[in-house]
């Protein structure tokens, strides 16, 4: 394919019908699609294999490319709560008659055409496309080369719903994996409304610098547990565990810990068997290096600074010690990618100045950052997680796939 200019221009088409389909009716094709998905479990997962197949076990990606029966039961349940959502479209946000007799009144519409570049991460496909047609929107979507088969056999099941609905096909578009396609994407203003890149900070990075459509980035996450002097040890040592080991390779797992010095040996010493049987690699700075090594803990190397504002994406952390919350602070405030941020403590002064001072999408008193999730904050799915601060910020869910448009009505009023 030389370029991709038909394939925007049929999004742009498609646009009109998906946005004046009505609620009831996008309900009806997200929860035949869920259906649609359970029933070809086991078509996707042979695809999904070759995809794997072509990814070396150490590759961190593998985890977050995987599809199996119990994630693909999970992406359907997931579509039947996005389903049973508020249309987020056709929200009345105001009201008003002026003196001159004109009515005003603002509403929700759908954003258009959703652009999403992605990597290796096939649920993405699926979140993205429900979210979309859920919220009146068109979404082309270019996922990465490593998740090819699995990608084709997911969007062919979703258009395959939309046709049986009667539907343009075109409502969703895969795009070729051929990177010179991606800067028409981001150059395509004429046809496209936002892009949304999800993925590493290189790609993200290029998103920025090269989009002449509007971005909404979904950041990398460098994400951070401060454990403060007060903390409940065990507590601590659990949510630490937790924000580590239960998804290494997605973007709300633990980065680095923070410890402040007075509790950094206990703290060590009840983390230590927590990690252990799952192999985290630990980089410890100059403080905690030793209390590690003296108690053999076999995954040890020594922080350099690099492994500080590291995302790791995988079973490793890294070790600061840390003291008093300020110094806390502006350690987070350095490294911090703005994604999730946690402390630990039963200094509830501290915990409201951190909560109010760190400056992130999502921060977290005495729990795990593993919670940023449209998922998890009753959001059906999100797109990604936003880390700036215009349109949206943190999950991106279907709450933020509409923008505002004014409605005015006169009786021949002129200026």
């Amino acid at each position: 394919m030389d370029n991709i200019n038909q394939i925007l221009q049929q999004a742009a088409q498609a646009s009109a019908i998906i946005r004046a389909l009505k609620a009831d009716d996008k309900q009806a094709v997200l929860q035949k699609l869920a259906q649609v998905l359970t029933l070809n479990a086991d078509a996707i997962i042979a695809q999904n294999q070759l995809d794997l197949d072509k990814m070396p076990d150490t590759d961190s990606k593998k985890d977050r490319l995987l599809l199996n029966t119990q994630r693909i039961n999970d992406l359907a349940s997931s579509i039947q709560q996005i389903a049973v959502l508020q249309d987020p479209t056709n929200q009345i946000l105001s009201s008003k008659n002026l003196e001159n007799g004109l009515f005003i009144q603002k509403k929700t519409v759908p954003l258009g055409v959703v652009g999403v570049i992605y990597e290796a991460r096939p649920n993405v496909t699926v979140d993205v496309a429900a979210l979309c047609i859920r919220s009146g929107n068109v979404c082309v979507l270019r996922g990465g080369s490593d998740a090819f088969y699995t990608n084709i056999v997911l969007v062919n099941l979703i258009r395959g719903v939309l046709k049986s609905f009667n539907l343009d096909e075109n409502i969703v578009q895969l795009l070729p994996v051929d990177r010179k396609h991606v800067y028409e994407l981001l150059t395509a203003d004429k046809y496209v409304d936002i892009i949304i890149p999800r993925g590493s900070q290189t790609l993200i990075d290029f998103v920025r610098q090269n989009a002449k459509v509007p971005v909404i980035e979904t950041g990398a996450g460098v994400c951070h547990t401060y454990v403060e002097a007060s903390a409940n040890i065990t507590m601590a040592a659990n949510i630490v565990c937790n924000a580590k080991v239960t998804r290494p390779s997605v973007c709300n797992s633990l980065d680095t810990v923070l410890v402040d010095e007075q509790v950094l040996d206990t703290f060590l010493q009840q983390l230590m068997p927590l990690l252990l049987p799952f192999e985290v690699e630990i980089f410890a700075d100059p403080k905690s290096y030793p209390i590690l090594l003296a108690a053999s803990y076999p995954y040890l190397q020594k922080a350099v600074s690099e492994d500080f504002g590291r995302e790791f994406l995988a079973l490793k952390c890294s070790v600061k010690t840390i003291n008093g919350l300020d110094e806390a602070l502006a350690h987070i405030a350095q490294y911090s990618s703005k994604h999730s941020e946690a402390i630990v403590s039963t200094n509830d002064e501290k915990i409201e100045r951190f909560l109010n001072e760190v400056d992130a999408a999502a921060v977290y008193a005495n729990a795990s950052t593993r919670f940023t999730d449209g998922g998890e904050f009753g959001l059906g799915a999100e797109i990604g997680i936003s880390t700036q601060k215009l349109h949206a910020r943190g999950p991106f869910a279907l709450e933020k796939l509409v923008t505002e448009k004014w409605f005015i009505k006169g009786t021949g009023q002129v200026r």
